[in-house]
């Protein structure tokens, strides 16, 4: 308690203090060093983890939207299509003097349907594209969840390191920092 010059220490303050004023050595100076990289590159692959994956869901809505177009496209072809063999029905019943008429509908929608199941295939090939994009972005986000997991559990057994003074420990946490970092550079590398 401290005020007005009386200040009174409890049992660890003594300590605590000199262990805030004092340089950090040995195990427990490099472990704070390493955990600070490793919570660092923990929170950009994190970052990096959430972004691929909001890429995917917006990958994902764009191939539904174009696949709906799509599947507008063809039920405008299949409507053609009917008509066309209504067309088609009354060129077979009509007497010869009205079969131009219907003949020349059956060429229009024949016509018409060409370039609709052309632009159907196109938005189909558009979706697909969004579908591919979508998995890409999935698998980099697991990458970089992996990274990020591997960077956190090697923070864990930092504490531990430093809890247990062991130094083998110490080892542990830098080669699944190792990993982390491994598995980061294969999600910026886009493997």
């Amino acid at each position: 308690m401290s005020g007005h010059g009386f200040h009174v220490h409890g049992p660890h303050d003594h300590e605590i203090e000199h262990a805030a004023h004092a340089d950090p050595k040995g195990l427990a100076g490099q472990l704070a060093v390493i955990t600070a990289v490793l919570a660092t590159v923990g929170a950009m692959f994190s970052y990096m983890g959430g972004a691929t994956q909001a890429n995917a869901g917006l990958y994902k809505n764009d191939a539904a939207i174009k696949k709906t177009e799509a599947a507008n496209q063809w039920a405008l072809y299949q409507s053609k299509s009917n008509k066309q063999n209504m067309a088609e029905l009354a060129l077979a019943l009509v007497p010869e003097d009205k079969k131009a008429g219907y003949q020349k509908e059956v060429e229009r929608y024949k016509e018409e349907k060409s370039g609709i199941r052309e632009q159907a295939e196109a938005l189909d090939k558009e979706s697909q594209a969004f579908d591919e994009k979508s998995a890409e972005q999935m698998h980099l986000h697991h990458r970089w969840a992996q990274a990020t997991t591997a960077l956190q559990v090697s923070i864990a057994l930092a504490a531990i390191a430093l809890l247990t003074k062991k130094r083998w420990m110490e080892w542990a946490t830098v080669g699944l920092g190792l990993l982390g970092f491994g598995l980061g550079g294969m999600a910026a590398l886009h493997l």
